[in-house]
């Protein structure tokens, strides 16, 4: 049996899994992201880490490579133009340095997004389709293609960036990547306690969130329990998120676009909101696009980068 590396960066841990060529999650863990000093011990613990799970599991001649999936931009070749999250102030070729770190392994390094993403066609919800866009819904909005079964990242790693495309041009609020009124604004977990706060200051309507936390999951919570002021937060998501998806359908044709990320979490409820407003607005031959929900939870991203060592 063969065996590849998946390894799924995040600002606080890295997820690291060991994956055969059949699919099979055989072994999964976590490192500490040290992100200090620049995020200059990042590469070398994921390093000492793969090196120590070949030796524990006997499989020095087994392996064919590893992927990795980092929050940032990530070219076709591997290079990383800065990962804010990691404390990374510099562009450099993160697949090379991590071979390097690896004794020459084969390495494919990837967008945490669009590595998820292909996770998720290979083994989660998209599994039974064809071409294939990721949604993930959490703190900001994120997305991956899938065109062909590869993850087509674009010239500079940034293919799939959807949380920011702008939607409402004359939007007052700034996003978090300096333009306004990009997707991310309204449709992720940020966006929907926005939403609520704006419908709960519109009126003196009596709501069970005026008696909770607002966040996206009570929000989904009071929509479940038939609130008329949730109801509506839901219908705007729905909303914004639906019409993004006619906007990216209409340039990449899909035949699913998969919801993952914090706010999929409410599950089958969310997609008759986002459905009426996809049909509604998508060009007529891309509105038989299904709408699903992730299935692979945290380890889409251990999955997919193992897919691309697997690949390649």
């Amino acid at each position: 049996m063969k065996y590849a590396f998946g390894i799924d960066v995040g600002g606080t841990s890295v997820k690291l899994g060991l994956v055969n060529t059949e699919g099979e999650l055989v072994d999964k863990w976590e490192i500490p992201t040290r992100t200090e000093d620049g995020g200059k011990n990042v590469l070398p613990d994921i390093a000492a880490s793969v090196n120590a799970k070949i030796a524990e599991k006997d499989i020095s001649e087994d392996v064919m490579g590893a992927g990795i999936g980092l929050p940032g931009p990530v070219d076709e070749d591997g290079v990383i133009r800065k990962a804010v999250n990691l404390h990374w102030d510099r562009t450099f070729n993160v697949a090379d340095e991590l071979s390097e770190l690896l004794g020459g392994m084969k390495v494919k390094a990837g967008n945490d997004a669009n590595v998820a993403a292909l996770g998720e066609f290979w083994q989660g919800a998209g599994k039974d389709y064809g071409d294939m866009v990721m949604v993930t819904l959490g703190t900001g909005v994120g997305g991956g293609i899938i065109h062909n079964g590869r993850i087509y990242a674009g010239v500079t790693g940034a293919g799939g960036e959807i949380g920011h495309l702008c939607l409402v041009p004359d939007e007052k609020i700034a996003c978090n990547c300096g333009n306004r009124g990009c997707l991310e604004q309204y449709a992720s977990a940020t966006g929907i306690v926005r939403l609520t706060k704006e419908e709960l200051a519109a009126s003196d309507e009596d709501s069970e969130l005026r008696h909770t936390e607002v966040s996206a999951k009570s929000m989904w919570e009071a929509v479940k329990h038939g609130d008329a002021l949730a109801i509506r937060v839901a219908e705007r998501f729905g909303f914004y998120l639906g019409w993004g998806l006619a906007v990216i359908a209409g340039v990449v044709n899909p035949e699913v676009f998969v919801l993952g990320g914090g706010v999929s979490k409410a599950g089958e409820m969310i997609i008759p909101y986002i459905e009426e407003h996809f049909k509604k607005h998508a060009f007529h031959a891309c509105r038989d696009a299904k709408i699903v929900i992730a299935t692979l939870g945290n380890n889409a991203g251990i999955m997919g980068a193992a897919r691309m060592a697997i690949d390649d």
